[in-house]
């Protein structure tokens, strides 16, 4: 900017000389280097340098000087200051200076040269991009945060979703283990037992073992294909619900616990997390009844209501308070998940009893279900 506004002016004062110029030697490249010269640091103090550099770059033509391309010091500054966020000021300093350089003019000359007036519309229209120019960059900013926000908020769904498949996975597991190895650990102490004098039925006790640990190993080897595979399609073989339930209650029976499964009302097909739902928590009721209850007998039943499925898992053993482990809380968490309720306590003659309300629509449980 600086070589740009010496030349010129030295040019015009070589090639094309008006005797009415002033010379410019040496005040008036004096004026052109204070004007130019405060832009390097237009970035840092904006203002300052717009009150410096954009006043002596004006006035440098009413005292005379030869034409050249200083007055661009001012189109710099004023475009720089409404372009950055500075609207008031630019929009100020500019206006007032230009409308004081036709003032002046007129007192002076005693009129109005046609390029004294152009200036003011020329201020204009460079105000007006300016402020075009900071309207699109916002525009643009904000788009910018939108895109980023969506990225973030996309971001943040999928970890959500994840925890959720790490949990219900977790809770698999836990309810598939449990439940397997409480039936392997009850069939193991009958075959140590038996083994001398009932080896018949101690070869049951360890074939049971055998058929229960190979289903173990193919539910394990299934749930770690899940998390090896998060990519590809989803797994192909169905997932247990309650047609499953009597296959599930013959593995208790292995146990040496009868097991009797009860349906009441209509059966009908349920959603997958109901479906889902109901056997995982007979099956950790089921392990419970294995590991703790000393029973002999236990009973299922599945209600098929208007508004949902009551389910009732209750046994003869030696019952005693529930213990917060994680076969209870899990179970609680599974009926929540479908906006149902788990109630686990001892029975009023005995044993044990889980009862569970599963909603298939917004609806309030018949027959009392109990808290949570």
């Amino acid at each position: 900017m600086l070589s740009a506004s010496l030349i010129s002016t030295f040019v015009i004062g070589v090639l094309d000389p008006n005797p009415a110029d002033t010379d410019p030697w040496p005040w008036g490249y004096l004026l052109i280097v204070a004007a130019c010269l405060p832009l390097l640091l237009r970035s840092a103090r904006p203002e300052a340098v717009g009150l410096v550099s954009t006043p002596l770059s004006t006035v440098y033509y009413p005292l005379g000087f030869p034409d050249g391309c200083v007055m661009l010091c001012s189109v710099v500054m004023l475009y720089t200051l409404v372009r950055w966020g500075n609207r008031a000021f630019g929009w100020a300093l500019g206006v007032s200076l230009f409308l004081g350089l036709n003032v002046w003019e007129l007192s002076v000359g005693g009129g109005l040269r046609a390029e004294a007036v152009g200036t003011i519309g020329w201020a204009l229209v460079l105000l007006f991009a300016a402020e075009v120019m900071r309207r699109r960059a916002e525009y643009r900013q904000a788009e910018h945060e939108r895109l980023g926000e969506a990225t973030r908020s996309r971001e943040e769904e999928l970890l959500r979703r994840a925890a959720n498949e790490r949990l219900r996975l977790a809770r698999d597991v836990h309810d598939t283990v449990a439940h397997n190895i409480s039936l392997i650990n009850v069939q193991a102490g009958t075959a140590l037992y038996l083994v001398e004098d009932q080896p018949e039925r101690a070869a049951q006790a360890l074939e049971t073992i055998k058929h229960t640990s190979k289903d173990t190993l193919v539910e394990l080897r299934a749930m770690l294909d899940v998390l090896r595979a998060a990519d590809e399609a989803a797994p192909r073989a169905p997932v247990s619900g309650v047609t499953d339930l009597e296959e599930l209650a013959d593995g208790t029976r292995g146990a040496g616990v009868r097991v009797d499964v009860e349906v009441e009302g209509d059966a009908r097909p349920l959603t997958l997390g109901v479906d889902t739902a109901v056997y995982r928590i007979v099956q950790e009721a089921l392990t419970n009844v294995v590991r703790h209850s000393g029973a002999s007998h236990t009973r299922v039943r599945v209600g098929y209501r208007p508004g949902g499925v009551r389910l009732e898992v209750s046994d003869d053993g030696r019952g005693g308070p529930a213990e917060p482990g994680n076969g209870i809380t899990g179970m609680s968490e599974r009926a929540s998940l479908v906006g149902g309720m788990v109630d686990a306590r001892p029975g009023e003659g005995g044993g044990f009893l889980v009862r569970a309300w599963l909603p298939t629509r917004a609806a309030v449980p018949s027959e009392g279900t109990g808290g949570t």
